[in-house]
């Protein structure tokens, strides 16, 4: 089946239509406003996790961030989710549910927000250490955020979004470790999800031809173990099946004409952990 584009300016009206959208310029200033206070926020959470903090509390100094952004965040309401950022700890894959959980010493966390701004989605989650966190968990982490960048490295103006499923899989497959598939990046933009879905495995030249002006998320899910994901009952938290650490990392960015732009690169240069 042929993949559809079309080509979106400052006044359409933005549907989820299976079409991939192609962005101008008022779209990426759009996206590199929202992708930087996406940064922004998770910028300042860095001193703040640590042992004795709660993940609810977390949720509190995103959400006012938001606001005091001119945001509001996308996840809050949507689809019935209760929260302004998701906080996966440990073996918790991706969407776990902010509340009373208290970090401990040794934990790992991933916090994914996403303020809405102007009509735009910055979409970005990076991982966080606390406290004395040991050296495979560690070492999972780093070879994650490499995954991020191998991935978008592959992303070019003709390339197809299977070589960046590819080189994901290769890098993470590399260390025994397994590459989630039941979870992908996504389209995005003025439509918090929407085409393409961007799968962290695949074969190189599948999939959609990369234009410019396309934007969409990359986010690896990678395993310490095997890949198998569990759902829990809340409908929201993803775990891995054998309950092995879970690390991810994403950024949003927009095709252009020689290569990409990353929207939700850290002002402050917190990639990755330590910070």
């Amino acid at each position: 089946m042929m993949t559809q584009y079309q080509t979106i300016t400052a006044a359409d009206t933005v549907l989820r239509d299976g079409t991939i959208k192609l962005h101008g310029p008022e779209g990426f200033e759009g996206m590199r406003r929202a992708g930087r206070l996406a940064a922004e926020i998770l910028d300042a959470l860095a001193p703040m996790v640590k042992p004795g903090v709660t993940t609810g509390e977390i949720d509190d100094v995103v959400r006012q961030m938001t606001l005091d952004g001119r945001a509001v965040p996308a996840t809050l309401g949507y689809r019935g989710f209760a929260h302004s950022c998701c906080t996966s700890i440990n073996h918790v894959i991706c969407h776990g549910i902010p509340g009373d959980k208290v970090l401990k010493d040794g934990d790992i966390i991933n916090i994914d927000v996403t303020p809405l701004l102007d009509g735009w989605h910055g979409d970005s989650s990076r991982m966080f250490l606390v406290g004395d966190v040991a050296l495979k968990a560690r070492r999972l982490i780093d070879v994650t955020y490499e995954c991020l960048m191998i991935g978008i490295e592959q992303a070019k103006p003709g390339r197809r979004l299977g070589d960046i499923g590819a080189a994901i899989q290769k890098h993470a497959e590399a260390s025994r470790y397994g590459v989630v598939r039941e979870f992908c990046g996504h389209g995005l933009g003025r439509l918090f999800h929407d085409a393409p879905e961007v799968i962290h495995a695949g074969r190189p030249g599948t999939g959609p031809e990369l234009k410019p002006g396309m934007f969409f998320t990359i986010e690896p899910m990678i395993n310490l173990g095997k890949a198998g994901v569990k759902m829990l009952e809340d409908g929201w938290t993803a775990v891995s099946r054998d309950r092995s650490l879970s690390a991810q990392f994403e950024h949003s960015i927009g095709i252009t004409e020689d290569g990409c732009e990353i929207f939700t690169t850290s002002p402050k240069g917190l990639h990755k952990p330590p910070y």
